[in-house]
C-alpha cells in the first residue's frame, strides 16, 4: 500500500506541476482570447444579471430548479473546506508564491468553467423522473465520438463525488475543538448528508441558500480584519508572492522550503480543486437549472468562481500575513485555527461550526453529482448502490490520514481534468461566450428608426 500511495503521490506531483499547468493555461488563454477576456471586461454586467435573477419567480410550468437555487447548490459544492483548509495547504507546502498561481488559475479557469456549464446545459436531457441530467457524460460523446470516455468520466466522478477529504476534516475539527467523541461526529454528519441527498437538488439548494451567505460573510469579515491589522506587512508580502511564484521559496523557520514546480503544483491544484476547474462537477449540478438558455446559467458560474477565488485569497493572505504558515503544523486546519485564534477569542466555537456548515454543503453537492453519475452508469439501481458505497467510504477514510484522502481526490480530479478540458476544447465552436452572446442579442433587436 505504501508503494502504491508513493506512486500516486509522484503522479500527482508531476501532473499538477506540469500537465495541469499546461492544460489550464492553454485552454484558459484560448477561451479568454476568443471571448475577449469577457470574464473581466463583462464582469459588472454578469453581477447585474446575478442580482436580477433573484427577482425571477419560480414557475410551475417550467422543468428544473430555479437558477439562484442552482447557483447556491453549486457554490455550496465549491465553497467549503477546500477554500479554507485545502487552499492553505498551498501556502504551507508551496510558500507565498502559490497565491499568484491561485489567482491565475481562477481568472483563466472562470471562462473554462463558463464553457463547461454552457455545454452541460446545452446538451442535457430530461429524465423520466422530470429531472434534467447533464454534464460531461452527456457532451463528451460528441467531442470524442465514442461512449467509452463518458463512461470513464462517470466512474471517476463517482469516486470524486464521495468527498472523503472534507468529511475527514470536519470530523477531526469538531472532535478536537468541541471535545465530541469522533464516532458520534461521524455518525451525525453521515446522517445529515444522507438526509440532504435524498431530497435532491431542491433540498440541497434550499439548505445552501439558507446557511452559506451568513457564514461566508462572517468568515470574510474575520479575514479582512486580520489583513487590516497586519496592513503594514502587505507590501512586503505581495513582493514575496510575486518573487517566489517564479523562483520557489527557501526554507525559513518551520517552513521546509519549496521548488518552483512545487509552488506551481500547489497553486494550480488547490485552485482547481476548490473552484472545480475542468473537473466537471459543476456542469452536472448547474444542468438542472430551469433557465431556458445555456448562457444564463453559465454566466452565473463566472460570478460563483469569482466568489470562490475571493475566499481563497482571504484564507491565503491572512495565513501568510499572520506568519502562521511558518509554524510547520501537522495539518492546514490547525494552521487556520492558530491564525484566527490569535485575533479572535471565539474561534474554537466558530471555526468547527464554519467548517461543518461549508463542508457539509460541499459533501452533499458532491454526493448528489456522484449519485447522478451512478444513475447514468446503471439507471435501475445506480443511486441505491452509490448511497451504500458512500455510506461506507465516508466514515472509513476518517481513520486514515487527511493527506491520503486529499491525494485520492487530487488524483481522480487530475484524470477528470484531462478528459473534460480536452473535450470542452474540441467543442469550443458550440459555445457562445458572454461578449458574443450580448452582441448577437443586440443585432437581433428591431430597429427603432
Amino acid at each position: 500500500m505504501g508503494r502504491f500511495l508513493a506512486f500516486l503521490q509522484s503522479f500527482d506531483d508531476f501532473f499538477w506541476s506540469y500537465v495541469a499547468f499546461a492544460i489550464i493555461m492553454t485552454v484558459g488563454v484560448c477561451f479568454s482570447l476568443k471571448s475577449k477576456f469577457s470574464q473581466i471586461t463583462h464582469f459588472p454586467e454578469l453581477c447585474r444579471e446575478f442580482f436580477s435573477a433573484f427577482k425571477q419567480r419560480s414557475s410551475q410550468d417550467k422543468k428544473g430548479v430555479h437558477p439562484i437555487k442552482v447557483f447556491f447548490a453549486s457554490t455550496g459544492g465549491n465553497i467549503g473546506i477546500g477554500n479554507v483548509v485545502g487552499i492553505v495547504t498551498a501556502a504551507c507546502i508551496g510558500g507565498p508564491g502559490a497565491m499568484l498561481w491561485v489567482w491565475i488559475a481562477g481568472i483563466l479557469g472562470s471562462i473554462v468553467k463558463y464553457a463547461e456549464v454552457y455545454l452541460g446545459v446545452k446538451f442535457r436531457v430530461l429524465g423520466k423522473d422530470g429531472v434534467f441530467y447533464g454534464g460531461p457524460m452527456y457532451f463528451l460523446e460528441r467531442a470524442y465520438r465514442t461512449p467509452l470516455i463518458p463512461i470513464i468520466v462517470a466512474v471517476l466522478l463517482c469516486i470524486y463525488g464521495v468527498e472523503i477529504y472534507q468529511f475527514s476534516v470536519i470530523a477531526d475539527s469538531v472532535s478536537h475543538c468541541w471535545s465530541v467523541p469522533r464516532l458520534i461526529t461521524i455518525a451525525s454528519l453521515l446522517f445529515a448528508v444522507i438526509y440532504a441527498v435524498l431530497g435532491g437538488l431542491q433540498r440541497i439548494g434550499k439548505i445552501c441558500s439558507l446557511v452559506l451567505p451568513f457564514f461566508m460573510v462572517v468568515y470574510c469579515f474575520m479575514g479582512v480584519s486580520i489583513l487590516v491589522l497586519e496592513a503594514s506587512k502587505l507590501p512586503e508580502l505581495l513582493k514575496a508572492i510575486f518573487h517566489s511564484a517564479f523562483t520557489g521559496h527557501a526554507a525559513i523557520a518551520g517552513f521546509a522550503g519549496s521548488s518552483l514546480a512545487t509552488t506551481i503544483h500547489q497553486g494550480i491544484s488547490r485552485a482547481a480543486y476548490s473552484g472545480d476547474i475542468g473537473i466537471g462537477f459543476d456542469s452536472v449540478i448547474q444542468s438542472e437549472s430551469s433557465a431556458d438558455r445555456p448562457e444564463t446559467q453559465a454566466k452565473l458560474s463566472i460570478v460563483g468562481m469569482a466568489v470562490d477565488n475571493f475566499i481563497c485569497t482571504i484564507s491565503l493572505l491572512m495565513v501568510l500575513a499572520s506568519g502562521s504558515w511558518l509554524l510547520g503544523l501537522e495539518n492546514a486546519s490547525l494552521t487556520v485555527e492558530k491564525t484566527l485564534s490569535t485575533y479572535f477569542p471565539f474561534v474554537k466555537v466558530f471555526l468547527p461550526l464554519f467548517l461543518f456548515v461549508t463542508g457539509y454543503t460541499t459533501i452533499t453537492s458532491y454526493f448528489l453529482v456522484g449519485s447522478k453519475c451512478a444513475a447514468f452508469l446503471y439507471p435501475k439501481h445506480g443511486k441505491k448502490l452509490y448511497l451504500a458505497y458512500g455510506t461506507i467510504a465516508l466514515p472509513l477514510f476518517c481513520f486514515l490520514s487527511q493527506n491520503t484522502a486529499l491525494l485520492v481526490m487530487s488524483v481522480s480530479g487530475a484524470l477528470l481534468l484531462c478528459f473534460n478540458l480536452l473535450g470542452v476544447f474540441l467543442l469550443r465552436q458550440e459555445v457562445r461566450f458572454p461578449g458574443k452572446v450580448q452582441l448577437q442579442e443586440t443585432q437581433l433587436e428591431p430597429s427603432t428608426d
